[in-house]
């Protein structure tokens, strides 16, 4: 008997590809074959997949970016992406099929319909992302990482809230060290693409802290490679201790050592932050779809766990008075740590196997 056989399809940025990993190393360990469709933008996100995932990289494109001739060509790299799933699921059977969302998804998800195979979809955010909109009413389940979920009329809503990866696991409700008068680590995240309004603000508001506070922060900040240059002399001139990087590859181990994280609110960043359990000041990006990062971040705010600015509201004063408060109150700290892990599922990735499993035994109509 051969193994059963998981396709996910995933995509775009590491807000999809994250939670697709969790799922992956979960399946894999209960020994399922597990194949990821992408694209080579997705593929960038791959290298923390287990070795043992087979990865492909399909034919797909958006009608949102791009000229007019990028546009005219979506339609037909989708199709042709289409076509080339539909014959690979006829030569090999998926058992059930889970999309993550971005666009690479539309063709394996698209294939599954047609050959009526059991599938489902995880949508990360509190508004459901287009491809996700797309497919909702065509899939068994809407597994959900935030709750509530926006979701269309007919769509079958679960909250499995947002798998987290293994290293973000291993740190789960890591030990808290509230701030002092030592060395404090501020961790300073804009998502997997980088934001360029933290690297404008985040230096300025850390560098307008007073300086018997100053003096003992730390900064890992992610910022785009074209800001890096910049970020980096910023901290330097001012005498603050600073690593910048375009992508943090221990994104867990330095949140779990950090006093304070400052984030773009992204699914998978406020899962993580959830399940280590950090304080944090969130400032949503403001032209996400349906302001679907303002939704994710409302469970850590009404906890108590975090702050969030609005990016209109985002400017040196208005940072740097929140990351007084945060780090001048180590009482205060401890709790806004210890109430993110009451918004954490760590055991999210368990739920959504179980969906798994549970639509592998039955057919999908």
């Amino acid at each position: 008997m051969t193994n059963p056989y998981l396709l996910i399809a995933a995509g775009g940025t590491g807000g999809h590809m994250f939670p697709a990993q969790a799922l992956a190393e979960a399946m894999l360990k209960k020994g399922w074959r597990v194949r990821l469709s992408t694209d080579a933008r997705g593929a960038r996100y791959t290298g923390g997949f287990p070795h043992s995932t087979e990865i492909v990289e399909v034919s797909s494109a958006t009608f949102a970016r791009g000229g007019l001739t990028a546009k005219a060509l979506a339609g037909p790299r989708i199709a042709a992406g289409v076509v080339g799933m539909t014959a690979q699921f006829l030569r090999d059977r998926p058992d059930v099929v889970v999309g993550f969302g971005g666009y690479p998804s539309i063709p394996a998800l698209s294939a599954a319909v047609m050959l009526r195979l059991p599938r489902m979809i995880h949508e990360q955010n509190g508004v459901l992302g287009r491809v996700n909109q797309l497919f909702a009413t065509r899939v068994a389940h809407v597994a959900c990482g935030v709750w509530p979920t926006d979701l269309p009329e007919g769509a079958h809503g679960i909250h499995t809230g947002n798998p987290v990866r293994a290293a973000v696991l291993e740190r789960a409700a890591a030990p808290y060290i509230p701030p002092g008068d030592y060395p404090m680590s501020v961790l300073v995240m804009g998502g997997s693409q980088g934001a360029r309004i933290l690297s404008d603000v985040v230096p300025g508001a850390i560098a307008a802290l007073p300086e018997n506070l100053r003096q003992y922060i730390r900064v890992s900040h992610q910022a785009r490679e074209e800001d890096a240059e910049r970020v980096t002399a910023f901290y330097a001139e001012h005498g603050i201790l600073a690593e910048v990087q375009p992508f943090f590859h221990d994104v867990p181990r330095r949140m779990s050592e950090a006093q304070l994280v400052i984030s773009r609110s992204g699914a998978s960043s406020v899962a993580d932050i959830s399940v280590i359990g950090r304080p944090s000041i969130l400032i949503p990006f403001a032209a996400a779809a349906g302001d679907h990062q303002t939704a994710n971040a409302r469970g850590l705010v009404q906890a108590g766990a975090a702050i969030m600015i609005p990016e209109k509201a985002l400017d040196v004063p208005a940072l740097t008075e929140q990351i007084a408060l945060v780090l001048t109150n180590p009482e205060a700290a401890q709790k806004m740590a210890h109430a993110a892990l009451t918004v954490g599922a760590p055991d999210a990735t368990e739920r959504l196997v179980a969906l798994v499993e549970q639509l592998a035994q039955k057919e999908t109509p």
